[in-house]
């Protein structure tokens, strides 16, 4: 009788054993490759979520061309100030602070300054910011999920130990002090990634279902967000071990999270209130609506006779619907991305 060799099923996850490949010399990090590679998927969701709304692709270019690097300048501005230790502290190094491929940028920082900026330049262009938001919401999520895979290639950011299957193996260069070779960890860089996959699948939903009842989603799939986002990030940043401050027993990113979750919520409910529409274009208070004031990236389209450019160049109602016949109102408020 033959005897059948038992299979042995994998019982950690390996990190992987380099994070920076070299063309020539130029190096390749595998912590800006994964960056980059969510900056790219997050414009590229938003273009098309925000032209189907009657946007313009180019506002969204424009947009990342100035938020993208506004939010890294204000994500490493607030790990720098949160974290000073590595830089201020004993044996900390200034120096190490414009090297961002080490790792180190907050999420906090990046998202207010990235959208600051960019509320600065839709007020600039005459359009409002709500739309753009909405449509960025749910690939913002997608866009974190792969940066966290620059997280698992530096070996940073694992939570505590553990003695589950899908435990994290951290080779013995990163290991912190006090744990034994061969100790397993909490993968966090993967929960927070499933986690936000996962958001961003119900934002989608929870934008389809506001659009069936009310109509709109009026700027309130941002605010809906913070509180997806945020309800991962308070459990999955108490498991991590990496040093913070703490404050009142918790990590100090903890309260950050509970507090902007409330602040998501409190917006939830003030948006759904204000009762917003989905108008791309601010109205003018002098004057009334203005068929002019759309993008002016729209003014030389190849299609003029598109949808888009229909929406856009169609004056608004006195409560935010297109002046057109009902059926029109019905196509601004019909695409769900």
């Amino acid at each position: 009788m033959l005897a059948i060799a038992p299979i042995i099923a994998p019982v950690s996850i390996p990190s992987p054993s380099r994070s920076v490949w070299y063309l020539g010399p130029f190096p390749l990090r595998a912590y800006a490759l994964c960056i980059l590679a969510g900056v790219f998927i997050a414009v590229w969701w938003t273009s098309r979520r925000y032209r189907a709304r009657g946007g313009s692709e180019e506002t969204v270019l424009d947009a990342a061309m100035l938020g993208v690097p506004v939010g890294i300048l204000g994500a490493r501005l607030y790990h720098v100030l949160t974290s000073p230790g590595a830089y201020f502290g004993p044996g900390g190094d200034p120096a190490r602070i414009v090297q961002i491929w080490r790792g180190g940028l907050g999420i906090w920082g990046g998202v207010a300054a990235g959208i600051a900026a960019t509320a600065w330049l839709m007020r600039r262009r005459g359009l409002r910011l709500a739309p753009l938001t909405d449509a960025l919401a749910p690939a913002l999520l997608v866009a974190q999920a792969v940066g966290r895979v620059g997280n698992w290639f530096n070996q940073e950011l694992f939570g505590a130990p553990t003695t589950l299957p899908w435990g994290l193996e951290i080779d013995a260069d990163h290991l912190p002090e006090g744990y034994a070779p061969g100790t397993l960890f909490h993968p966090t860089f993967l929960y927070e990634a499933l986690w936000n996959l996962a958001g961003a699948a119900l934002l989608v939903l929870l934008e389809r279902r506001l659009r069936r009842r009310d109509g709109t989603v009026g700027g309130r799939l941002i605010w809906a967000y913070l509180m997806v986002y945020t309800a991962g990030r308070v459990w999955i940043e108490h498991l991590r071990v990496d040093e913070a401050a703490i404050v009142l027993g918790l990590r100090l990113n903890e309260w950050t999270a509970m507090i902007v979750f409330l602040a998501g919520l409190v917006g939830f409910i003030a948006a759904g209130r204000r009762g917003a529409d989905d108008a791309i274009a601010r109205p003018d208070p002098q004057s009334g609506p203005d068929p002019d004031a759309v993008d002016p990236d729209d003014a030389g389209s190849d299609d003029a006779g598109s949808d888009d450019e229909d929406r856009q160049a169609t004056p608004e109602g006195p409560h935010g619907d297109t002046a057109g016949t009902p059926g029109d109102a019905d196509r601004v408020q019909g695409g769900n991305g």
